[in-house]
């Protein structure tokens, strides 16, 4: 069982759903109106959190549950809740002044790599063994 990779796969989808509210509320704000994305720099903001949270659930979550698989779940969920903390500061940051988000990419991308690094390693022992 991957009862906590689950949990986390859970709180992850949580955390950009959250984020996709938030570019609503901004619409809503700043009086954006669908199809566009551009328009008041906080809009412009919610809007690339949100969209660059995507960009990162792609990889990351794939990862994650490889990394369950072939190495721990527990381990996997440790990750996964950096991941999702980096997700959060990421958030917060880049909505305060997006040059302040390197910090929390950092932890979001170490995270997701060591899960990626982790499951490519773990099916390369599995398929010599």
């Amino acid at each position: 069982m991957h009862n906590l990779t689950a949990l986390v796969t859970c709180l992850s989808l949580l955390v950009f759903f959250v984020m996709s509210f938030l570019v609503g509320r901004a619409r809503g704000q700043y009086s954006i109106e669908a199809p566009a994305t551009t328009g008041h720099p906080m809009f412009e903001r919610a809007f690339r959190v949100h969209y660059n949270t995507m960009e990162s659930l792609t990889w990351y979550l794939p990862s994650l549950w490889l990394f369950s698989f072939y190495v721990s779940d527990r381990w996997a969920a440790l990750l996964g809740a950096v991941w999702i903390v980096g997700r959060i500061l990421y958030a917060r940051t880049y909505l305060a002044d997006p040059k302040s988000r390197g910090p929390a990419t950092i932890i979001t991308v170490g995270a997701g790599a060591v899960l990626l690094l982790g499951a490519l390693i773990g099916v390369l022992v599995s398929l010599v063994k």
